[in-house]
């Protein structure tokens, strides 16, 4: 293991640009606390339109972590536990969501599942509509949480030895069975991590589900819809809806701190 550097005072051209950054990121948030109307927040946090929007960004948010779950450990088994062929492809186009531009992920879910897309006429004939739909917020959601998982599982399998795995398979265990008794429960932090901010970036997508799913009241509109929405017509209801998904997001970042970004920057 390698030895870290010593602690020390820093010098002061390195301390003030890093203080200005660290006031760079906090004063927006600081400004938002401020300003928001403390003695109207429980009111406004149980108006039937945020507690609608509430209830489908969980709805939303649970059912992307779920899809991430369900296609992203296998992902992050298959490039971490397999020779197969364009691996390198693979993984940059798995992480694609997190660098696209969320208006242009939402055009191209359009252009994958709307009833002109490449498999929409499909899927509306055998009776499922994504576009404009619950559904389709869930679609939305996952396809920018799912690398997060991604992410957080293959640096976990790339930093764990295989030595449990071989003698899993010396006593005649299949790689599958390998997989979901051995593999699988040593990464389960991991996985959970994964989860967790596959979760929170699903809750907080806004682009890609406003161009896919639309902002329909008690359908599509999720919170960050409903902020925007009620920025300039209901301000107190935006602030509210803001300090709500602020509580959020720094709970799971406080939570996860220190034991996801290691994996993250573990890469085979």
């Amino acid at each position: 293991m390698t030895a870290r550097a010593p602690l020390g005072r820093a010098p002061l051209v390195l301390v003030l640009p890093a203080l200005l950054g660290l006031g760079f990121v906090t004063l927006p948030l600081v400004g938002l606390l401020v300003r928001t109307p403390w003695a109207t927040l429980r009111s406004s946090l149980t108006d039937p339109l945020v507690l609608d929007a509430l209830r489908l960004s969980v709805i939303a948010s649970t059912g992307a972590a779920a899809v991430a779950a369900a296609v992203g450990i296998p992902l992050a088994w298959l490039l971490t536990r397999t020779d197969v062929p364009g691996r390198s492809l693979i993984r940059a186009l798995v992480l694609v969501p997190l660098v696209l531009p969320p208006v242009v992920g939402g055009v191209a879910l359009l252009l994958a599942f709307g009833p002109r897309g490449v498999v929409g006429g499909w899927l509306e004939s055998v009776g499922i509509v994504l576009p404009f739909s619950t559904a389709g917020t869930v679609v939305a959601a996952a396809f920018v949480a799912l690398p997060f998982l991604v992410l957080s599982v293959e640096g976990a399998l790339a930093g764990l030895a295989a030595d449990h795995e071989d003698v899993a398979a010396t006593l005649g265990a299949g790689r599958l069975r390998t997989f979901v008794t051995v593999t699988l429960p040593m990464v389960a932090p991991a996985v959970l991590s994964g989860l967790l901010l596959a979760w929170a970036r699903a809750l907080g997508e806004f682009g890609a589900t406003l161009t896919f799913a639309g902002n329909l009241p008690g359908v599509t509109q999720t919170m960050p819809l409903a902020v925007y929405q009620s920025l300039s017509v209901a301000p107190r209801t935006s602030l509210a809806l803001s300090v709500l998904l602020l509580a959020v997001s720094v709970a799971i970042v406080v939570g996860l701190h220190g034991r996801w970004l290691p994996a993250l920057v573990r890469r085979p």
